[in-house]
């Protein structure tokens, strides 16, 4: 079993399980979670997703093995059925998902946990961009989501050099949202999606999606765009629920709908 899938209170965990090579991603393990987010996008019950790893890696990309094999997929095939389909979902799924880094995440995994909404990482967890040490160029969306969150200077000289980033310097850095200590980290990421999985789902989906849009955006196509959504949020049961709960002053009840 290439995934470990478990379900609470509204959140799907999703482990990457291949703790003996890291989980580094071979063709099985890159289907299936492509079919299990296509599964999170279709299943109302599911109104958080979180991605960690099991052992001690979140995850070091792509396995070697499979990439040099002569009768494996090629290079191209892995990028383009892989991990483009990955990263493309990922950020299509309108429900929040949060990256728990439980321990290094190098090459594709780092840019897989960078292309989540939200990204938690233990204190010793790291991330590599491991890319340029076998002579290749990063991939998995991370030549796009990397300058924009640190800036293109310092994303330039960590694809470059393939230097190890710490947990703290990622957060120092904005590469992420949080670092959590050792020993309540699965507890406060748990307590995170839990959360979110209680506010109102469509609304986070559409915020989701207007920040997609505003990386090709300029401000007038921007505000266009917040128009069209914002109309679409105020025709939702949760934003009638939210609206009444605050007049009436009591705890809103969302559905996620």
């Amino acid at each position: 079993m290439v995934l470990d899938i478990q379900n609470n209170g509204g959140v799907r965990t999703i482990t990457f399980n291949r703790p003996k090579v890291f989980n580094s991603f071979n063709q099985a393990m890159a289907m299936a979670l492509q079919a299990e987010i296509d599964a999170c996008a279709t299943d109302d019950s599911v109104r958080c997703v979180v991605l960690t790893g099991a052992g001690k890696a979140f995850c070091a990309g792509q396995d070697l093995a499979e990439a040099t094999d002569p009768n494996g997929p090629e290079l191209k095939s892995i990028v383009a059925k892989h991990y483009n389909p990955i990263i493309e979902k990922i950020r299509n799924l309108e429900k929040p998902v949060v990256a728990a880094v439980n321990g290094v995440a190098a090459g594709a995994g780092a840019n897989i946990a960078l292309a989540c909404d939200i990204v938690f990482a233990k204190e010793s967890a790291s991330f590599i961009q491991a890319f340029s040490k076998i002579g290749l160029i990063p991939d998995s969306g991370g030549t796009f989501f990397l300058p924009r969150l640190i800036g293109a200077q310092k994303a330039m000289a960590l694809m470059m050099t393939g230097d190890k980033v710490s947990a703290a310097e990622a957060e120092k850095l904005n590469m992420i949202y949080k670092v959590l200590g050792e020993e309540t980290f699965e507890e406060e990421v748990a307590a995170f999606a839990g959360k979110l999985a209680l506010m109102p789902t469509r609304g986070l989906g559409l915020t989701k999606k207007a920040i997609n849009q505003s990386f090709t955006n300029d401000l007038t196509q921007q505000l266009a765009v917040e128009e069209v959504l914002q109309t679409e949020a105020g025709q939702t049961h949760d934003f009638k629920e939210g609206t009444s709960a605050f007049l009436e002053k009591r705890k809103p009840e969302f559905t996620g709908k």
